[in-house]
């Protein structure tokens, strides 16, 4: 018997959508490889609370079918991967993960527009209380976890999230962006990371 496809569960970051360039670099390697199902992405709610809410419905199913799915997150995914990770006991990829988000998100309290789908939305300071109800201060099992970093991120401190997760795998790689210029070197070990094709 065969062993399970991975079921990735991508959190895509603030302002974003699943039509983002990493959500849509991975899927198509992984449908590439033939795991097209084991990929999923779908839009967050702006709610944090929410968004938790949703990938945790979907790696319960999982669960629920025998699956081990593995959290990938961007940016403020990334914060919401960490919890995913925490609660589920999941493996999880950050990728230039925001590792502050209520602090780095303030600025932010008022109207926004989806960078790919246009929608207007209010972000508002009960969204930044629920980031903080969300926050892992300590993560307990490091070796689950693999940080992928640019140290050219105009938007957050790399430096934080090497020090948050420190004992965890780690990618820290010179120059780049906050997109992480240079995922798609990176999809087949990501896949390889969430466990056995």
């Amino acid at each position: 018997m065969s062993a399970p496809a991975p079921m990735i569960v991508y959190l895509h970051g603030f302002r974003s959508a699943p039509a983002s360039v990493k959500a849509q670099a991975l899927r198509a390697r992984m449908a590439a490889r033939g795991l097209g199902e084991a990929f999923w992405c779908e839009q967050l709610p702006v709610s944090p609370w929410a968004a938790v809410g949703l990938a945790s419905a979907q790696i319960e199913r999982s669960l629920a079918n025998g699956g081990t799915p593995t959290v990938v997150g961007s940016s403020l995914g990334g914060y919401y991967a960490t919890w995913l990770a925490e609660k589920y006991r999941l493996r999880a990829v950050l990728v230039n993960p925001a590792v502050v988000a209520p602090l780095s998100l303030e600025a932010y309290v008022g109207e926004q527009t989806n960078l790919y789908t246009g929608e207007r939305f209010q972000f508002t300071q009960r969204h930044i209380d629920e980031l903080r109800a969300l926050e892992i201060p300590r993560i307990t099992r490091p070796e689950r976890y693999w940080l992928l970093v640019e140290t050219g991120d105009e938007v957050l401190d790399y430096r934080h999230a090497v020090q948050r997760y420190a004992g965890a795998h780690q990618t820290v790689l010179e120059g780049g962006d906050h997109g992480f210029s240079r995922w798609n070197d990176y999809l087949d070990d990501v896949i390889a990371f969430a466990g056995p094709v």
